[in-house]
C-alpha cells in the first residue's frame, strides 16, 4: 500500500478533529471510508460482528467501574479533607501548599483514574486558599495542572484501560508499570517546587500545626488509601480481575461516602448520571477506534507503516526519540484520548516491530499524553485551573505555570528510556 495515502487518510483524520468533528465520528469516516474504498460492502458487514465482540468483552465494563469510583470520592467530599490532612503534613515544607497541590493530586490520582477530575477537584479546594495566602498564581496553577496529569499515571488509569483494550496488553500489567513511574514524577515536582522556593528567596510555609492534631488528621487519608489497596491489592495478589478490582473498588467508596454521612438519592444520581456521560463518550470513541483498526488490519496499513519506518533502519531509541517529538506536537493540538485511539494502532505495530516491551510502551504514551494535558494551546487540564482561578488573571499565567513540568516530564521520558525497569520490573514481580 502506498505510504502517502496513509499519510493522507491520517491528516484527513486529523483535520476533521481540529475542525470540530467528534472524534469518534472522524475516526469512524475514515475507517469506514478506507474499508470500502479496499473491500466494498462486504467491509460494511463485517463491522457489526467485530464490534458486537469488542462490547461483550467483560474488560470493558471497568471503565464505568473506575468513573464511578471517582464521582463518589469526589462528590462525597473525601477530597476536601484529604487536602487539609495533606496541608498539615506538607505546609511546612518550603513551598507550602504547593507541595499540597502535587500530593493531593497524587492521592486522589490513585483512586479517580481521571486527570481532568483531579485537576479540576484539586484546584477547587485548594486555589482559593492559595489566593488568600498570597501565593504566585503562575505556579499555583501549574503545580495544580501538571499534579493533574499524575490522574492517568498512576493507577487505575481508565486510558491504561483504553490501550490494553487497543492493543490486547494486560491492564493489570499496566497498572502495576504506573505506580513507580507515578511516585518518582509526584516526587520530581515537588522537588522542582522546593528548589524553585529555596533559589527564588521568596520561600512561603504554612504555620506549624501541632504532631497532635497532624496525627488526628490521618484518618482523613484512610479512605483514598484503603480504596487504592483494595484495588491494586486484589489485582497484584491474583484475586480479582481488572473488572473485579473495580467493582471493589466502588463498593469500597460506597461504604465511605456512607460513613462520612454523604450518601443519599442526590449524590448517586449526580455520580451516576455524569458516570453515563463519561463512560458513554469513552465506549462511542473505542467504538469508532475498533472500526479504525478494522480498517488498519484488512487494509495492510500497519504492515505497510512498519515496513516504511523499519526501511530507514532506525533502531529503538532513535524511533522513541521521534515519537517524543511528534507526541509533543500531536498534544499540542489534540486531547488526550484523541490521541491515544488515533495513534496507537499505527505506533504500537511499530515499535514492537522493534523489540519495545508492549507494556512499557504502554507507560511511554501515557507520559506524552500527559504532557499534552499541559501544553498550550489545547493543554486541558490549562484550561480546567483557569477556569476556576478565584482572580481575574489571563490564562498565560497557566501556560508559564506549567512550562518547567512539561521539561521534568521530558526529563523523566529520558530517565524511562535509559532505565525502562522503571516501568518493568513491577509487572515483572506478579
Amino acid at each position: 500500500m502506498n505510504v502517502s495515502y496513509i499519510l493522507l487518510a491520517f491528516g484527513g483524520m486529523l483535520g476533521m478533529m481540529v475542525l470540530g468533528l467528534p472524534i469518534a465520528v472522524a475516526m469512524a469516516a475514515v475507517g469506514i471510508l478506507g474499508g470500502l474504498l479496499a473491500y466494498g460492502m462486504p467491509f460494511v458487514d463485517s463491522i457489526a460482528p467485530v464490534l458486537w465482540g469488542v462490547h461483550n468483552d467483560n474488560l470493558l465494563t471497568a471503565i464505568p467501574m473506575f468513573v464511578l469510583m471517582g464521582e463518589l470520592l469526589l462528590r462525597s467530599g473525601i477530597a476536601d479533607r484529604m487536602f487539609g490532612a495533606l496541608a498539615a503534613w506538607l505546609g511546612r515544607l518550603p513551598g507550602g501548599l504547593l507541595h499540597t497541590n502535587v500530593g493531593c493530586s497524587a492521592l486522589f490520582a490513585a483512586t479517580s483514574g481521571s486527570s481532568v477530575a483531579t485537576a479540576a477537584t484539586i484546584g477547587t479546594v485548594a486555589l482559593p486558599s492559595l489566593h488568600r495566602r498570597g501565593y504566585p498564581m503562575t505556579m499555583s496553577l501549574g503545580s495544580i495542572a501538571a499534579g493533574g496529569t499524575l490522574g492517568i499515571l498512576i493507577p487505575p488509569s481508565v486510558n491504561m484501560i483504553v490501550y490494553g483494550s487497543l492493543t490486547d496488553t494486560s491492564i493489570s500489567k499496566l497498572f502495576m508499570a504506573g505506580i513507580i513511574p507515578g511516585l518518582l514524577l509526584s516526587a520530581m515536582f515537588m522537588g522542582f517546587i522546593l528548589l524553585h522556593a529555596l533559589l527564588s528567596g521568596t520561600t512561603l510555609r504554612e504555620e506549624k500545626v501541632p504532631l497532635a492534631l497532624r496525627l488526628r488528621l490521618l484518618k482523613d487519608l484512610v479512605p483514598p488509601g484503603v480504596v487504592f489497596l483494595v484495588v491494586m491489592g486484589s489485582l497484584y495478589s491474583g484475586l480479582a480481575t481488572t473488572t473485579e478490582s473495580a467493582a471493589l473498588g466502588v463498593v469500597t467508596s460506597l461504604f465511605f461516602a456512607w460513613h462520612g454521612g454523604k450518601l443519599s438519592w442526590t449524590l448517586l444520581q449526580h455520580c451516576f448520571v455524569q458516570t453515563a456521560k463519561t463512560s458513554g463518550m469513552i465506549l462511542l470513541i473505542i467504538t469508532a477506534a475498533f472500526i479504525l483498526n478494522l480498517a488498519i488490519g484488512l487494509t495492510g496499513v500497519a504492515e505497510a507503516m512498519t515496513e516504511w519506518v523499519t526501511s530507514y533502519g532506525l533502531s529503538a531509541t532513535q524511533m522513541l526519540l521521534a515519537l517524543v517529538l511528534f507526541y509533543f506536537v500531536l498534544g499540542m493540538f489534540m486531547d488526550v484520548l484523541s490521541m491515544m485511539v488515533a495513534t496507537i494502532p499505527i505506533t504500537f505495530p511499530i515499535v514492537t516491530a522493534l523489540g519495545v516491551d508492549g507494556v512499557w510502551f504502554g507507560i511511554f504514551i501515557v507520559l506524552m499524553c500527559e504532557m499534552g494535558l499541559i501544553t498550550p494551546p489545547v493543554g486541558m487540564n490549562l484550561f480546567v485551573v483557569h477556569g476556576i482561578r478565584p482572580d481575574r488573571g489571563g490564562v498565560r499565567d497557566a501556560f508559564v505555570g506549567a512550562a518547567p513540568y512539561v521539561v521534568i516530564m521530558l526529563l523523566f521520558t529520558a530517565m524511562l528510556m535509559l532505565w525502562p525497569g522503571l516501568a518493568t520490573w513491577l509487572p515483572g514481580l506478579m
